[in-house]
């Protein structure tokens, strides 16, 4: 293991251990499975909590991991002065305007816990990891993205929200600096959920496109797709009802019908629960058979390092503008650059962050020559 961290980090210790130093109450704001991991973590590294709140209009008297979830001004009233600690992820504005609030009037970190399953970004990965997260970074074609890189790996680092605050740029400048659709676009959709990427696409191109081939792996999220298809009555588009991945096939799939669905890479995993299934998965280059592609976005909740050696093939020939989630596996920060580079020498790759707490939707985008 490296004994140094990437040159561009310029905080001093990882969240986990400011908390393990804390003497002041510290207090989780949120419910569920971000609550859940950050938990965990905290027994782990035997960080205490004192207590939970949530918004004003999400407080009914009920309880959350053995605690009486409780409004932010009535802990404030019991505690005085306590540490925040995020636990939910948001993109709305209004939520946004309440965590910058609370960032202004107590100690607040946003923990990064891995959306998919895996290594913690603390101190020791960024040590461990130091040269690939250094390689990645010299790929980077922009001083914006370089920035961008960095506050990130500060971000998940040290859990300050003023990382993403400062390196935060709409999903519309994305488009307009690297994707620059036409007309004329052979549109991959990795992860396309309910069609709402294909109208984003849509909005650029005045509705006209060549081909759209997408993927959606969830039965529910599926029907809502096609449904959208058939309502805007699309036409020249393959649907399919699969997982991205590097060769065809069937895995476990957690399929809730949202976001947050993963497939799982383990046959043979007895301790899955109800909402687990088995599900075909395809490759890009399998589906397309050959056919060009232009445009190709993933966003398959950690399965995009495995979705891009299945298109690994139409990428190298068609060397297609890509848009890739980075924020899934903490690996994904170096390991997804670097396989871009293995693929194609000339790779230029951009980087954005847009509107989030924690660093979700932190996306590369892809260009080559």
């Amino acid at each position: 293991m490296s004994e140094r961290v990437p040159s561009f980090v310029t905080e001093s210790c990882d969240v986990w251990t400011a908390l393990q130093r804390e003497t002041r109450p510290i207090c989780l704001y949120g419910m569920g499975d971000g609550a859940e991991k950050i938990l965990r973590v905290c027994e782990q590294r035997s960080i205490p909590i004192a207590g939970i709140f949530a918004s004003d209009e999400f407080v009914r008297g009920h309880s959350f991991a053995g605690f009486v979830v409780k409004k932010r001004a009535d802990l404030e009233q019991e505690l005085g002065d306590f540490v925040a600690v995020i636990a939910f992820a948001s993109s709305r504005p209004e939520v946004l305007a309440l965590f910058d609030d609370l960032d202004s009037t107590h100690t607040t970190y946003a923990p990064d816990v891995p959306v998919a399953e895996g290594q913690l970004f603390d101190w020791a990965f960024a040590q461990k990891h130091c040269e690939e997260l250094e390689q990645a970074y010299a790929l980077l074609a922009d001083d914006r993205s370089r920035e961008v890189f960095a506050a990130t790996v500060n971000f998940k680092l040290s859990g300050k929200l003023h990382w993403l605050r400062d390196y935060t740029d709409s999903r519309e400048s994305a488009f307009e600096t690297y994707l620059k659709p036409t007309q004329q676009e052979h549109f991959v959709d990795l992860g396309a959920y309910n069609g709402d990427t294909i109208r984003e696409l849509l909005s650029f191109t005045d509705g006209n496109y060549a081909s759209i081939t997408a993927l959606e792996p969830d039965r529910k999220t599926f029907k809502k797709l096609k449904k959208y298809v058939e309502q805007a009555q699309l036409d020249n588009i393959n649907l399919v009802n699969a997982g991205a991945w590097i060769e065809p096939g069937e895995l476990l799939f957690g399929g809730k019908a949202g976001r947050n669905s993963a497939l799982t890479p383990v046959m043979n995993e007895v301790s899955h629960d109800k909402h687990t299934v088995m599900i075909p998965v395809e490759s890009v280059d399998h589906v397309l058979n050959g056919a060009p592609c232009t445009l190709l976005k993933l966003d398959v909740e950690g399965a995009e390092r495995m979705a891009l050696e299945g298109a690994r093939h139409t990428i190298e020939k068609y060397q297609p503008r890509i848009s890739l989630s980075a924020y899934h596996r903490s690996e994904d920060l170096y390991e997804l650059p670097l396989l871009l580079r293995d693929m194609c020498a000339d790779v230029r790759l951009g980087m954005r962050h847009h509107p989030y707490v924690p660093a979700w939707e932190t996306n590369f985008y892809v260009t080559f020559g």
